[in-house]
């Protein structure tokens, strides 16, 4: 694809649950054709089959049950995290370089915002805290520490984003279990259905549109998996 509005974002959605290896495969294939001005960026959502992926910055000690899951190493930044079915994951493809210059803070801080708005939407106090990326919900009872709701953790190669987002909406929570989540072993994890919301995905995924619009200043083009020019993978089975 040659002739396309550099202006706006395209975004699709992936139905099923999407491999991992196939889902890295195809963001490093989009991102280097977006590099070479031929594909538009592109936020693509979808979800994954049970199991962990260790970032660039993963100590070992923090895999607490290894036979629990398969594990990926990966290329993003961050630590240890679980994926899973009712996670939301948004893998973001953008031009970092032409929309942000050298300033990754500035990235990184848009897709948290991101996700507060989105989460403002659906009727959730989303919170960011300073040295830890994501965002987490405050404590629900006088003295309880907040939680983390949704991780961020992201490669740039050569200006070019990949990796991104995952909001946790309805997942099996006691996989975390098997992990100390980011690194940070005092504090817990949450999702829209550990806050009593029995929210649709479509209604998440339709939130996480409009304010990504919203925070990133775009207008963003909605195209069905096999015309978003990923390389889509098959989905695997539940």
């Amino acid at each position: 694809m040659t002739d396309f509005d550099r202006s706006a974002v395209a975004w699709t959605t992936s139905p099923g649950l999407v491999g991992y290896p196939c889902a890295v495969s195809a963001m490093e294939e989009r991102a280097a054709a977006i590099r070479g001005a031929e594909a538009p960026e592109l936020v693509w959502l979808l979800e994954h089959p049970p199991l962990y992926t260790a970032g660039t910055s993963a100590r070992p000690d923090d895999l607490k049950d290894a036979s629990r899951l398969p594990v990926f190493a990966t290329g993003r930044g961050g630590q240890l995290t679980y994926h899973g079915p009712g996670q939301r994951v948004a893998y973001v493809m953008l031009d970092v370089q032409r929309r942000f210059g050298a300033d990754v803070r500035a990235f990184v801080g848009a897709l948290e915002r991101w996700i507060i708005v989105a989460l403002d939407r659906l009727g959730v106090e989303g919170e960011v805290h300073p040295g830890r990326v994501g965002v987490w919900v405050p404590g629900r009872a006088p003295g309880e520490r907040e939680r983390k709701v949704a991780a961020i953790g992201i490669r740039i190669r050569r200006g070019v984003s990949y990796h991104g987002v995952s909001l946790n909406v309805a997942p099996d929570l006691s996989h975390f279990a098997g992990i100390v989540p980011c690194g940070i072993a005092d504090r817990g994890v949450t999702s829209l259905s550990d806050l009593g919301l029995a929210t649709p995905m479509k209604d998440v995924d339709m939130c996480l549109r409009r304010s990504f619009e919203t925070v990133f200043g775009v207008e963003t083009l909605l195209l069905a998996p096999e015309h978003a020019d990923v390389a889509a993978p098959e989905p695997v089975s539940k």
